[in-house]
């Protein structure tokens, strides 16, 4: 009967509860940077978006001579908590033949607002604003007519 317990295959209890811990320990470690990576992702929305208002804003001004402005905000709820939110399909951004697809992360602006450009030399400002993380300091992306960067201030997200 000894004989038959020491043929058994398998693993102790000891041996088992090292692996769990090891897979808790790796755990620990990666599910902060799977979000932080996540949160990175979402950003590209921002700069995405921008890169084609810029793009519309200028085939804009090459057709008609002059910049849009005057759009404060879109989808303009007022609350930044990082959660999707629809596009409103009637601003601004219509008229210069913008509009994303599906729901976005970030607010969407023109300004400065309640000016259109008329002078060659004028140009239009275009920003992104959002609080993906949810820690009430809002991150704001920017771009303009001159620069082929994106500028970044506030947030991390």
């Amino acid at each position: 009967m000894l004989q038959r317990i020491r043929n058994r295959k398998g693993f102790t209890l000891v041996e088992l509860m090292i692996v769990v811990a090891i897979i808790g320990i790796l755990a620990a470690i990666a599910i902060p940077n799977f979000l932080q990576f996540r949160l990175k992702a979402k950003t590209s929305e921002a700069k995405s978006n921008l890169g084609a208002i810029r793009s519309t804003e200028v085939a804009y001004f090459a057709e008609w001579n002059f910049y849009i402005g005057n759009e404060a905000g879109n989808p303009g709820t007022g609350t930044l908590d990082g959660a999707k939110r629809p596009w409103d399909t009637n601003t601004t951004f219509s008229i210069i033949g913008f509009a994303p697809e599906g729901q976005v992360y970030y607010d969407y602006a023109l300004l400065p607002a309640g000016t259109t450009f008329n002078l060659q030399s004028a140009g239009f400002s275009g920003t992104a604003t959002g609080d993906l993380d949810d820690d009430n300091n809002n991150a704001v992306f920017e771009t303009n007519a001159t620069g082929g960067e994106l500028i970044k201030s506030g947030g991390e997200y």
